[in-house]
């Protein structure tokens, strides 16, 4: 019996839209905004904030040095600053507060960077969480197989007793290779509900 549900952040509670952050510094040229999509969001320094062995100041400064001269206050606002303003997914903090108000346990599993705690308390619904486990503050990410077993031990959960909800696929499988049910989830929180229900979590679709 499913007891616990655990959310990604991303994509998931809240929108990462590379484009809208482009669009928010004001990036119209096209070369530029391919530019910094790449030097920034794909990135191996991003990667490493999501792992902990880089802050997010420090990732900012190597990325900048990459770029024309033009465009390094611009590296620091899209590292620093896309949070600003949260963008929830419509209908996400409703379930999560139904799920709650249904005695499930709630919890967050997420490739994060250091600086997630200083907005985690601006995305809806945050309250509800009875825990999180942050990528950077152990050194682990999804889809290693350690980092789903390291958020069970922390919070005492079963695994066969937790779903996973997480919009990458394979971080779906790799909750799935340890043994706890997993949905991907495709932006749409009418069909999260109906496949939450076919598990046996009472939510209303």
């Amino acid at each position: 019996m499913i007891k616990n549900v655990i959310f990604d952040m991303g994509n998931v509670l809240i929108y990462f839209n590379r484009d809208v952050f482009l669009d928010r510094v004001g990036l119209k040229n096209p070369e530029d905004r391919e530019l910094l999509n790449r030097e920034v969001y794909l990135s191996l320094e991003w990667s490493r904030m999501d792992r902990g062995s880089l802050s997010d100041e420090q990732a900012a400064d190597i990325i900048a040095q990459r770029v024309p001269e033009r465009l390094r206050d611009t590296v620091h606002k899209l590292v620093n600053e896309w949070d600003r303003p949260i963008l929830p997914i419509k209908g996400m903090e409703a379930l999560v507060r139904e799920l709650k108000a249904n005695g499930y346990g709630i919890f967050l599993l997420s490739n994060a960077s250091l600086r997630q705690h200083h907005y985690w308390q601006n995305i809806p619904g945050w309250d509800c969480f009875d825990g999180t486990l942050i990528s950077a503050d152990v050194h682990l990410v999804k889809p290693q197989p350690e980092i789903y077993e390291l958020l069970c031990q922390t919070f005492s959960l079963k695994k066969e007793e937790c779903v996973f909800i997480d919009d990458a696929t394979p971080n779906v499988e790799g909750a799935f290779f340890t043994g706890m049910p997993a949905i991907v989830f495709h932006d749409d929180v009418k069909e999260l509900r109906k496949k939450l229900n076919e598990i046996g979590v009472r939510c209303e679709r």
